[in-house]
């Protein structure tokens, strides 16, 4: 009998440059289309995890969708595309009329916040309702950060260490609280509806911008052993030719460090810097793993496209050239993931009960 798999999706951080995993995911949907699956997803990943942008994709990707048929997803694909190259400029807008009105009310607002989270929040409500991760369609991690409790939280539907069941969370608010990076957007104020309490949490790139490892973890306290873990991890693109100048950076002070016309320097550091060192550490923890299998995908980006708020149309174009790159180079490496994807598709017909017919008298 053939070897059951569980596949893992994983997906980094990296604001509207989620486009790039997406164009991925979609060359893949295609080479599946051309081996005859055309499952949604969710059915053919056994989890999914994301961080910022990464857990927008994901969730938008095993949520139910509010008022859909039983196992439609919140978001296919194409829709979410639609959402980065279009839908997004208005999340990315920053109003003048608006950060006057805030400076106002604040004299501190060169201190700020870059955008206003009521137009997102708008959107993740309409996309997802009032569901939460307990009704999702596949198990999924979204990290995220409580700046409150200090520490990390992983908000899931898998299991505890203990075996228990995870505290549980409205999906639109844990999609909130996962992007919430700051300097861009306010923290979230988010309801732990397992505990009955409020939570203040930001953005999971803070401290885990890629969450394969992660994902690995949440699958081994699921019980899945190492032989049947798939795990296709996604990156939303690094610009090495980006450089931060030290003449420049040795005047910037505590504002500098922050500014969004320079690209958030620290955040943009945090984040590069985690997706790097946890790339390399999942590719040599799993290479000692033999039994795991990992795939990673990056992109390059021009220096110019790395800003996680850079909706504008020609920055769009940018990040599709890189997507159309990835999927170039890793042309064979998306061939092998979608004839395993078959094989796992196969197995699980092949080894499903026959139903039960009844007839009508």
């Amino acid at each position: 009998m053939t070897q059951k798999k569980r596949f893992i999706l994983s997906i980094d951080g990296g604001g509207v440059r989620g486009l790039i995993p997406l164009r991925v995911l979609e060359s893949l949907e295609s080479r599946l289309g051309q081996r005859g699956v055309n499952k949604p997803l969710h059915k053919l990943f056994d989890l999914m995890a994301g961080t910022s942008t990464g857990g927008l994709i994901v969730a938008g990707l095993s949520a139910p969708r509010p008022g859909g048929t039983a196992g439609e997803a919140a978001a296919t694909v194409d829709e979410l595309r639609q959402f980065y190259e279009v839908e997004a400029r208005d999340i990315f807008k920053s109003s003048i009329t608006a950060r006057l009105a805030r400076a106002v009310s604040n004299p501190l607002g060169l201190f700020d916040e870059t955008y206003d989270a009521r137009p997102l929040e708008r959107l993740l409500k309409e996309r997802f309702g009032w569901t939460s991760m307990a009704s999702a369609l596949t198990k999924l991690v979204l990290p995220a950060y409580d700046i409150e409790q200090r520490k990390a939280v992983f908000m899931t539907n898998g299991l505890e260490e203990n075996g228990s069941r995870p505290d549980d969370y409205y999906f639109w608010q844990a999609v909130r609280a996962t992007t919430a990076a700051p300097s861009y957007f306010e923290p979230a104020r988010v309801e732990n509806l397992s505990r009955k309490r409020e939570e203040a949490l930001v953005d999971g790139g803070v401290f885990m911008n890629d969450p394969a490892i992660a994902a690995f973890l949440e699958a081994r306290k699921l019980g899945w052993d190492q032989d049947e873990i798939v795990i296709i991890s996604l990156g939303t693109g690094r610009a090495p030719e980006r450089p931060f100048p030290y003449k420049e950076a040795v005047g910037w002070g505590a504002l500098g460090w922050m500014q969004p016309s320079k690209g958030v320097p620290i955040l943009s550091i945090f984040s590069d810097g985690q997706s790097q060192t946890a790339a390399y550490q999942a590719h040599h923890l799993f290479g000692e793993l033999p039994n795991v299998s990992y795939y990673r995908m990056n992109a390059v980006l021009e220096p110019e496209a790395e800003d996680m708020d850079n909706a504008r149309p020609g920055n769009i174009i940018l990040l599709n050239g890189a997507a159309d790159r990835v999927i170039r180079d890793n042309t064979v490496m998306l061939d092998e993931i979608a004839d395993l994807l078959k094989a796992h598709c196969d197995t699980a017909e092949t080894d499903a009960q026959a139903p039960d017919l009844v007839h009508a008298a």
